[in-house]
């Protein structure tokens, strides 16, 4: 007999016989007290600081409800269903839900807890990933030739919080689907009237995001099957008032409180269903029914609903799948909820504690005989700690997320090797690795945030105002693919831990390994070193590089179409991320500001002056602080990338100096006239005479070969219609630049044969800007016509062209453009370069 086991199982019964006791005593007086007690919470309900909550109902209405009653106090249409499904018939007996699948066959469909199952001829298999994970992974083609494509598609609705009035929608796709119901006048349930607050203090920004799987039949049109899933979260956004301060989300220790501080003013009888600055997700309701429940008009209205709380929203929570399970509980029938008393929750707790004791008691059983086991065998302790080590290591794919078939059961304190120091805060733990530094005591350190390799950034709590403004910031603007992603918050009593996406390097380190003036560790340089080069042999920037400022100048342009002023930016607040290529992201917006309705600048005295070598003039000055700081800061990077980690005002300790003095220097690109010409705009001491992001994106800097082509045989078709009798001003401005554009006559600088060729099917003037473009236009349009030797010579199209002409006529691209951008910016055919 085994009396160990029989020990534990005693001991079992021991506790068991306590616990039900303390029950049993716990029902006999509340019993008793049943008549004088106020009513009590039900199970169905638990603590909560919030009496509303955001329900998204089956056919894409979004309502704010209130959580006792589940009557309605707006609601707005967000689109289509947020699920649906369709599976092709096999045979004409399947007209039944329960039809089997056919043998070899399946099709993929979304669970009542809104997991992804396959339906196989084997029965119902859960997929264990989540509808995007499974996207990802789209296209498939399978060895019979059938397709499975899918497909994502996100809408954005800037909502009034106080009357569900909607302020802007935001499309992924350039196809407005949903204008249908982007002036829809939102239904209130609300009794009281109120009036349209143009500015209202609080927004709900909620993103819709659609998924769609589809499967095609092999060599067929016909589709199989296909299931359609939306999913919605939520950030409360909070404006500053003028004279009010916004309590902030974070705890703040007692000697921080303001006793001024004060909470928003609300003319409406309900409180938000989350806190300011803080995501939640909007729960689903997965059948039509489960809406009975709020669909209450007329005299019905004021008829009590009972409803499943929505689980407690925590402020500064990121927007993950992985907890779309846990915060979307299903919402019992009303008559489910008439029949549950304290008595029976009393005795479900009772039955629940009983089977864990006994489970606890065979899992101490089993331990105290692997133990025995092992005292048996005396390992030694070197080859104890190896395999300690190997048990709690944890696999990770490419996307540095942790791969759940390797590890079945994940802990968040094992999912760095046990050899690496740190500490688990909430569901992020910190690695005791640092990656870099930054101002007043901020560190960012190596981590893993729910099973995603993140860069911790640490701040000191003193500073949550700027860890405050920085998430404030990345809610409204990280789904971006240039802006570094944010993935949630943890805090201690010391320190705010920000999640952020974890990069290879800042844009800083990568120039300056790249010219040998810094070692990156081997991870790093691995990932970024192969096949990376970023300035061609003549000087000018690799294709690579010009993606890389390309990317920094689209992330810009996203923050200010946001209204934000990144008001820091520089080569180290830009990472570096190796996806399918090197991508850069713009980081670190700790003192970022958005400026808010109509604002054009932050005022005289906004705080933050940025970083000292990379600051607008006016920012030196203490001036307006305008969206034109960061288009400054951006021709300081930029210049920075182009000439190997130089900077147009110098070195460290005189460029703030040179910068108020406008001491600039341009030399290193003055062969490269696209760059001198941007840059000087850039960099122009007048903020009002800088250009705008957008426009920066759009300069002829970024355009490949082929834009570069296009233009100037489209510019030749344009001037050909003017009349030089009639003393064109166009035609006139153009030919003034010829002396710059052509250095001489253009025939000089070409082969003679190439003249030759020229000359049999027309006379040109060998000074003129426009009979040099018609002759790019001619040999672009009739190339292959060309005889060989002249096609050898001028090289394949685009690319060949380009550098033809390019390097005999460095300047004509540039001078010919800013002409016609000057006359003809506002004719047809010239948008399109203003779109690239």
């Amino acid at each position: 007999m085994n009396y160990a086991l029989i020990r534990y199982l005693f001991a079992d019964f021991l506790l068991f016989l306590l616990l039900f006791g303390s029950i049993d005593s716990v029902q006999n007086l509340e019993i008793s007290k049943v008549n004088q007690a106020p009513a009590r919470r039900s199970l169905l309900s638990f603590p909560d600081n919030h009496d509303t909550a955001l329900v998204a109902a089956l056919d894409g209405t979004i309502n704010l409800v209130y959580r006792d009653s589940g009557r309605i106090i707006w609601s707005f249409a967000s689109g289509s269903p947020i699920y649906s499904s369709y599976q092709a018939s096999t045979s004409h007996d399947d007209d039944k839900e329960s039809a089997p699948v056919p043998e070899g066959s399946y099709y993929v469909d979304c669970g009542d807890d809104w997991k992804l199952y396959a339906h196989t001829d084997l029965g119902k298999v859960s997929m264990d990933m989540t509808m995007e994970e499974f996207i990802r992974i789209m296209p498939h083609v399978s060895e019979d030739g059938g397709v499975i494509l899918g497909s994502k598609k996100t809408t954005a609705f800037v909502v009034d919080a106080n009357t569900g009035r909607l302020i802007r929608v935001h499309h992924s796709s350039s196809t407005n689907e949903h204008s249908n119901f982007i002036f829809q006048k939102t239904t209130m349930k609300n009794e009281k009237s109120t009036m349209v607050n143009e500015k209202p203090d609080k927004q709900f920004s909620f993103t819709r995001t659609d998924y769609l799987l589809t499967s095609f039949a092999a060599n067929s049109d016909k589709v199989l099957w296909n299931v359609t899933v939306a999913d919605i979260d939520v950030a409360l956004l909070c404006q500053e008032p003028p004279n009010k301060i916004i309590r902030p989300s974070l705890p703040l220790p007692n000697n921080l409180r303001s006793k001024s501080s004060v909470d928003f003013d609300f003319d409406f009888d309900f409180n938000m269903p989350l806190s300011c600055q803080s995501k939640a997700v909007v729960h689903r309701l997965r059948t039509s029914h489960k809406l009975g429940s709020y669909k209450i008009h007329g005299k019905q209205a004021e008829k009590k609903v009972p409803i499943l709380l929505l689980p407690q929203n925590k402020p500064l929570l990121p927007n993950s799948n992985n907890n779309l399970d846990t915060q979307n509980p299903e919402i019992p029938s009303q008559q489910d909820v008439k029949k549950v008393n304290f008595l029976s929750e009393g005795r479900m707790a009772f039955v629940v504690i009983f089977i864990l004791i006994i489970a606890i008691g065979g899992l101490m059983y089993r331990h105290h005989t692997i133990m025995a086991a092992m005292l048996k065998q005396k390992p030694s302790s070197s080859s104890r700690r190896k395999r300690h080590r190997k048990q709690g290591r944890i696999y990770a794919n490419e996307d540095g997320n942790v791969d759940s078939e390797r590890n079945p059961v994940l802990n968040f304190n094992h999912l760095i090797e046990c050899d690496t120091e740190g500490r688990s805060i909430g569901k992020l733990f910190v690695s005791n690795k640092e990656i870099a530094k930054g101002s007043n005591g901020t560190v960012v350190l190596e981590g893993v945030y729910e099973g995603r390799k993140v860069a911790v950034k640490r701040l000191v709590r003193a500073h949550h105002d700027v860890a405050f403004k920085e998430i404030q910031n990345l809610i409204a603007s990280d789904q971006h693919p240039n802006i570094v992603r944010w993935y949630g918050v943890e805090y201690d009593h010391d320190f705010v831990y920000l999640s952020l996406e974890r990069c290879a390097c800042s844009l800083y380190d990568l120039i300056q390994m790249k010219k040998g003036g810094l070692e990156l560790d081997s991870i790093n340089r691995d990932i970024i070193m192969h096949d990376v080069h970023l300035w061609k042999p003549n000087g000018y920037p690799s294709p690579i590089l010009l993606k890389l400022m390309r990317d920094i100048v689209s992330g810009l342009v996203h923050l200010h179409e946001l209204g934000i002023i990144h008001r820091d930016l520089k080569p180290h607040n830009v990472l570096i991320v190796k996806e399918k290529s090197i991508c850069g992201k713009l980081s670190d917006m700790g003192i970022s500001r958005r400026l808010v309705g109509d604002m054009l600048s932050l005022g005289l005295h906004a705080t933050g002056s940025g970083s000292s070598g990379w600051q607008a003039p006016e920012q030196l000055l203490h001036g307006r602080q305008t969206r034109a700081i960061d288009l400054f800061s951006l021709g300081c990077v930029l210049f920075f990338c182009m000439t190997c980690g130089r900077h147009p005002f110098g070195d460290h300790l005189e460029r703030d100096v040179n910068v108020v003095k406008n001491r600039v220097n341009l030399f290193l690109v003055r062969h490269i006239p696209e760059a001198f010409d941007l840059f000087s705009r850039l960099l122009n001491p007048n903020p009002e005479l800088r250009p705008r992001a957008v426009d920066v994106l759009h300069h002829p800097l970024f355009w490949d070969s082929e834009v570069r082509m296009s233009f100037l045989r489209d510019t030749s078709d344009r001037v050909e219609l003017e009349d030089r009798e009639c003393d064109s001003v166009l035609l006139r401005e153009l030919e003034s630049k010829g002396s710059v554009a052509l250095g001489g006559k253009w025939d000089e600088k070409m082969e003679p044969e190439f003249i030759n060729n020229i000359g049999r099917y027309r006379r040109y003037k060998y000074n003129g800007v426009r009979d040099l473009l018609r002759v790019i236009r001619n040999k672009l349009n009739h190339y292959r016509e060309l005889p060989k030797e002249i096609q050898e010579l001028l090289g394949g199209v685009p690319e060949g062209f380009n550098d033809y002409f390019g390097s005999r006529f460095p300047k004509l691209l540039m001078e010919v453009y800013n002409v016609m951008y000057h006359y003809c910016k506002d004719e047809e055919w010239f948008y399109k370069y203003l779109e690239h």
